[in-house]
């Protein structure tokens, strides 16, 4: 073949050696547990009561609430107990003279260790102020705060939004309620250890498998008639 015809023909081969057309992108994954991660983290729990005294002892609303604050500072909680009293008005008297129900509550919770009293402002007497109590623990928060918008999403003049990727408040809520409804922070990072068997089932369920019977539990149920109840 001719130097010539050699030349012609390796023209067009040449033209594929050049920039290669085909761009690749990584594709970003809409994961809401990477935009917006829960954290654990040291904080309080918090809980704030208005407790009404009658006869020196106060409501059972309170006494429940204080109860279950007492049993949470058990399982979970550090440290001393703060209690913070208002300062100043019927909410201040009131808060006082709720101190030694409100300790008798908290013991009768569960709760051992030091209860730390102190005081704080209170702007306006005429409202009902709470006596706030805390306690240190392991708290889970979003690291992002929700209702931020650092993007418009219906740009009309810009192309900006155009790449059908989720908006980053996308998920931030879900997160949030996520954590903050948690009531073991720690369980984000495991789960808890396995509880003991129980012996007892298990001894029951061999006898009844080497005995040739079900072992199966069967319960049995009597139903009433619900307009009969009462009479």
């Amino acid at each position: 073949m001719p130097l010539a015809a050699l030349l012609v023909l390796a023209a067009p081969l040449a033209a594929c050696t050049g920039v290669d057309r085909i761009t690749t992108a990584k594709i970003e994954i809409a994961d809401t547990r990477v935009q917006h991660p829960i954290e654990l983290k040291q904080g309080r729990a918090n809980l704030d009561v208005i407790p009404l005294v009658h006869g020196g002892e106060i409501d059972p609303r309170t006494e429940a609430q204080l109860r279950q604050f007492a049993g949470d500072y058990r399982d979970r909680g550090t440290g001393d107990i703060a209690i913070a009293l208002p300062q100043g008005g019927a909410g201040a008297t009131a808060a006082n003279q709720a101190m030694p129900s409100i300790r008798k509550a908290l013991i009768a919770g569960g709760a051992r260790g030091y209860i730390v009293v102190s005081h704080y402002p209170i702007a306006n007497p005429a409202l009902a102020s709470p006596a706030r109590l805390s306690f240190s623990t392991i708290v889970a928060q979003t690291r992002s705060r929700c209702g931020q918008w650092p993007s418009d999403l219906a740009s009309g003049s810009t192309v900006e939004g155009w790449d059908n990727k989720a908006y980053w408040n996308f998920g931030c809520s879900t997160q949030q309620m996520m954590a903050a409804q948690t009531s073991e922070p720690r369980d984000l990072l495991g789960p808890a250890a396995d509880s003991p068997i129980d012996s007892n089932m298990r001894g029951r369920g061999v006898v009844a498998v080497r005995s040739g019977k079900d072992p199966g539990t069967t319960w049995m149920t009597q139903n009433s008639n619900i307009g009969g109840i009462g009479n």
